[in-house]
C-alpha cells in the first residue's frame, strides 16, 4: 500500500525521524491560525505549499509552491485543491489534488548552506537482506544519476539478524561528507529511520531530499512510502489509510472486498481469478488487437457478492467498450463467478457493454445455466482461444 507523503511523515515521526512542521488540510476555511502557528514555530515567513498526490515529479507539475505568510499560503492551497495535476509521472488525465500539506520551508538562508542528500530503505531479493541506498545527489532524478554517474550512489547492506549497527550509521554519514553536529543529526536519523522501516513492514522508504538545514539539523523533507500488503492486518491504524490513500477511488472500493485490482488506461475490461491467468488474459487482448483497462484477480475465496462487486467496477469505468470474463474454476467456483455476474448485471438494469465469458473448471455448466436462466447476452467461449477470437471480432464492429 502506498502511502501520501503527509501520512508517510506521521508515521516516520512517530518512530523519532525529524519532519519538517506541517499543516494538512481538504478544506481552506478556518486554518489561519495553524499556518501562523506554523511560521511562528518555524521561524521563518515562507512556506511550502504541496499538492498531497501520490506521482511523483509534483514540483515539474506546479504541485510544489513556495508561500509567503499565511494569506499567500491559502491562496496558493485553495488554487491547488480540486486542480487536475500533470507530471511526467501521471500521464495526460493526471492526478486531482484532494488534500495539500502546507509545511515549514526547509531552505531559508542561515549561516551554512542547506545540502540535498538521498537515501531509501528496501529489500534486496538478490541477497535476501535489507538494503540502504544513498547518494549526494539529492532533491533530482535518482534514476538519472544511476543511469549517467552510478559511482555516486552507496549501498550498506544490512544483516537482518542483527539489524543496523552505529557503525553502518557513521560509515553512510561519512560517505555523504558530513562533519560535526550534521555527522551526529543524521547517524541518529538513518538508525531512527531504518527502525521505522522495520518496526512498520515496509516495503520501500524512499527519502528525496534529506534536507541538512543550515543550523546541521537533517529533516526528511519528502517521504514515500510503501507498507507490504500482506503485513496490513498487524497495523490497523496504517491499513484504515487505504480509503484515502488510493489516488484512484476505484482502486480504492475494490480494496473494501479484498480484490486485486489496478486501473489501467485500455478499452477491455477484465476478470480472471489468479494473477498468473490474469497476465495471460492482458497478453492475450493485446495480441486480440485490445488493450487492457484493468488488472483485476478475484482470488480464490471470491464469493457472488466480491464478483458482483468487481464487475462493477470494471463496468464503471468509462474507457471500457468490452469485458472479458476468464475464470478457470479449481478452489473458485464457476457457478458462484456466473450468480455474481447476474447479480451485477441485474442491479446495473441494462448492460450495453458486449461480455464474453469463459468458464471452465469446478462447476462450469451450473455457471453456464445460471448465465443462460438470468437471460443475460453473453458471448461464451470454451477454450483460450475462442476468447481471443471473440475479443477481435467484437472490436472489428
Amino acid at each position: 500500500m502506498d502511502l501520501h507523503e503527509y501520512q508517510g511523515k506521521q508515521i516516520l515521526e512517530q518512530h523519532g525521524v525529524s519532519v519538517p512542521l506541517g499543516v494538512t488540510t481538504e478544506d481552506t476555511e478556518g486554518i489561519i491560525d495553524s499556518i501562523n502557528n506554523l511560521i511562528n514555530q518555524s521561524g521563518s515567513e515562507t512556506v511550502a505549499i504541496k499538492a498531497q498526490i501520490q506521482a511523483g515529479g509534483r514540483g515539474k507539475g506546479g504541485g510544489i509552491q513556495i508561500a509567503n505568510g499565511a494569506e499567500d499560503a491559502i491562496g496558493k492551497a485553495r488554487s491547488l485543491l480540486g486542480s487536475t495535476l500533470i507530471t511526467p509521472q501521471t500521464g495526460s488525465e493526471g492526478e486531482t489534488v484532494h488534500r495539500v500539506l502546507i509545511e515549514q520551508n526547509m531552505y531559508y538562508a542561515g549561516e551554512n548552506p542547506v545540502e540535498e542528500f538521498y537515501i531509501s530503505i528496501l529489500m534486496d531479493r538478490i541477497t535476501g537482506t535489507n538494503i540502504i541506498m544513498y547518494s549526494r545527489e539529492g532533491g533530482v532524478e535518482i534514476e538519472k544519476v544511476a543511469a549517467e554517474t552510478p559511482e555516486k550512489i552507496f549501498k550498506e547492506w544490512i544483516n537482518p539478524s542483527v539489524g543496523i549497527q552505529h557503525f553502518q550509521s557513521r560509515k553512510i554519514a561519512f560517505n555523504l561528507g558530513l562533519s560535526g553536529e550534521a555527522f551526529k543529526s543524521m547517524t541518529r536519523f538513518i538508525i531512527s529511520l531504518f527502525k521505522a522501516y522495520e518496526a512498520i513492514d515496509a516495503s520501500l522508504i524512499e527519502i528525496n531530499p534529506v534536507i541538512k538545514t543550515s543550523d546541521n539539523k537533517i529533516f526528511a523533507a519528502d517521504a514515500k512510502v510503501k507498507i507490504d500488503d500482506s503485513a496490513l492486518y498487524k497495523h490497523p491504524e496504517i491499513a484504515s489509510y487505504n480509503e484515502i490513500t488510493a489516488s484512484d477511488p476505484l482502486e480504492a472500493e475494490a480494496a473494501k472486498y479484498g480484490l486485486n485490482f489496478v486501473k489501467l488506461t485500455g478499452n477491455v475490461g477484465c476478470m480472471v481469478n489468479g494473477a498468473g491467468l490474469a497476465m495471460a488474459t492482458m497478453d492475450m487482448i493485446k495480441l486480440a488487437g485490445g488493450n487492457p483497462a484493468n488488472f483485476l484477480d478475484v482470488g480464490g475465496k471470491a464469493n457472488p457478492e466480491t464478483i458482483e462487486a468487481g464487475f462493477l467496477l470494471i463496468a464503471k469505468s468509462s474507457n471500457v467498450s468490452l469485458i472479458l470474463v476468464n475464470i478457470f474454476g479449481g478452489i473458485v467456483r464457476c457457478d458462484r463467478i456466473a450468480e455474481g455476474i447476474a447479480n451485477a448485471c441485474k442491479s446495473m438494469g441494462s448492460v450495453n457493454i458486449p461480455i464474453i465469458v469463459r468458464l471452465q473448471g469446478t462447476n462450469a455448466n451450473e455457471g453456464r445455466q445460471i448465465l443462460e436462466n438470468a437471460g443475460l447476452k453473453v458471448i461464451s467461449a470454451d477454450t483460450l482461444q475462442d476468447a481471443s477470437d471473440a475479443v477481435q471480432q467484437v472490436l472489428k464492429r
